[in-house]
């Protein structure tokens, strides 16, 4: 059943297309809405599988809840999770974003409604003209034969309306809210990425604290393991060679710390920004890898994927707008139908300003059609319809990307959770092999190489057993990030199907 392959249809995978193209449709039959409104969209052609290779067990026995990082059962990485999600200012950024897109569609759908602009203007004016003349009149100019000063007042009430006919500000608007909406589900985007980012971040600063304990107990044992050989050393016993060798096993086990102080720190510290505190304000118990309890969880269906990861809906929106933009692009080469209406009062005299007979009005109705414009409206509609092949593409590449993404997840989950078991069976063996060697190493009946050999081997074992419990957990958080998160009840997830 896995590998049965399904075509799926715009309707079956974009609900919410389907609803605006029966409204786009209804809004044809009310008249000057958009003569070409919603007329193309692209094929989208998706192979949905049925089910997932990895995902033996039923798809829907235990889908991710919302709040999925309680099931990891650790109380300070729900309060670290909590704490991200209000303080984390990369999800603050995306909420200004979606304020941002919300005030773009506002302007985007200004030209559906008419413009009102109201003037009032008050003038007073003196024109005169002076004539030839002689003698000292002349010379001093006083001549005001023709001159007047006259007073002009006057309000006015203009009022424009373009009419949509062939829809192209309503698909300006339709673009521009579907932006909005994938706003919304970047911040969706961002939300996930940063609470999965705190619990990998969380799990790393766990395994450093266990490679510490580990490097400090194995450190312990080699001291004291060269406490053996100097005191045979000295007896006689062992050589040179053997104590050197033990010394440089002792140094190269102290020099493993610092490393992995760093390590604890740094993440300490990139936890703190994650939270929207600083470093030295941030306190983090940890504890260990092994406290941290995995949850379980199915993938549901495939199709169901699409509902629930952010990231999909997001490039479901940009194509939704994508293909509005090509609706006003290509509407743009149709005639444009501007209405003018002007009235108010003018007057010479204030008094009389708003008498009957100051009262006047103009009427304008004007056709703009485009005859030649050096093919920008070509050149923009083909760049709309490169955006909208964009989109498409990357709306493929992301379904494509989600089901890989699971895919990945759940082998590295259940492959990890596998080797965990077998390399603890390592350890186990490793650490009863290097208890025999130190103990006949006290009773002088085993060579010295084999006892550092018994030593490389359980500390190479128990370093490797931290590191595959910390791919264990992030395998984990992988499968939630690929899941898209928790997932919506299943009555409301039914109501969105088409």
């Amino acid at each position: 059943m896995g590998g049965v392959v399904s075509k799926m249809s715009l309707s079956s995978v974009f609900p919410r297309f389907h609803r605006i193209a029966a409204i786009a449709a209804a809004s044809l039959c009310l008249g000057l809405s958009g003569c070409i409104l919603g007329s193309e969209h692209p094929a989208l052609d998706l192979d949905i599988p049925n089910g997932y290779r990895q995902a033996p067990h039923p798809s829907n026995a235990a889908v991710p809840v919302l709040d999925w990082w309680r099931g990891f059962r650790s109380a300070e990485l729900t309060a670290l999770m909590e704490s991200a999600q209000t303080n984390n200012l990369d999800i603050a950024v995306a909420i200004a974003q979606i304020i941002q897109a919300d005030a773009l569609a506002g302007v985007a759908g200004a030209p559906l409604l008419p413009t009102l602009t109201g003037t009032a203007n008050a003038e007073r004016a003196h024109q005169g003209s002076s004539g030839g003349g002689s003698g000292i009149g002349s010379a001093t100019g006083v001549n005001s034969i023709g001159s007047s000063t006259f007073s002009q007042f006057n309000t006015t009430l203009t009022a424009s309306y373009m009419i949509d006919f062939w829809g192209k500000n309503r698909a300006a608007l339709y673009a521009a809210e579907e932006t909005a909406t994938a706003s919304r589900y970047n911040r969706d985007v961002v939300v996930l990425t940063t609470v999965v980012t705190v619990a990998n971040t969380y799990f790393q600063i766990l395994a450093a604290q266990d490679e510490l304990r580990v490097a400090r107990r194995d450190l312990a044992a080699a001291e004291r393991i060269l406490g053996l050989i100097k005191q045979q050393f000295n007896g006689g016993t062992a050589s040179q060679l053997d104590l050197s060798q033990q010394e440089a096993l002792v140094a190269t086990q102290r020099a493993s710390i610092p490393p992995l102080e760093v390590t604890l720190q740094q993440n300490i510290a990139a936890l703190a920004l994650l939270v929207g505190r600083a470093p030295v304000n941030l306190k983090v118990t940890g504890g260990a890898t092994t406290q941290i309890t995995i949850p379980r969880v199915t993938p549901g269906l495939p199709s169901e994927l699409l509902y629930q990861r952010p990231d999909i809906r997001q490039a479901e929106a940009a194509l939704a707008s994508s293909n509005f933009s090509v609706e006003s692009a290509r509407a743009a080469f149709f005639p444009q139908i501007q209405l003018t209406g002007t009235t108010g009062f003018q007057s010479a005299a204030l008094a009389s300003l708003f008498g009957p007979g100051a009262w006047f009005y103009t009427l304008t109705a004007g056709l703009t059609q485009p005859i030649f414009d050096g093919f920008l409206l070509q050149n923009e509609l083909k760049q709309a319809q490169g955006l909208q092949l964009q989109n498409l593409q990357a709306y493929r590449k992301s379904v494509l990307s989600a089901f890989a993404d699971v895919e990945k997840a759940l082998v590295a989950l259940q492959k990890f959770t596998l080797q965990e078991r077998l390399q603890a069976d390592a350890v186990a063996s490793s650490r009863k092999a290097f208890d025999v060697a130190e103990t006949q190493l006290r009773g002088g009946t085993i060579n010295l190489i084999t006892v550092l050999q018994a030593q490389q081997t359980l500390f190479t074992a128990e370093n490797t057993l931290v590191l595959v419990r910390l791919n264990k957990l992030l395998a984990a958080s992988s499968l939630f990030q690929a899941l898209g998160g928790g997932w919506t009840p299943q009555g409301t997830l039914s109501s969105l199907q088409p």
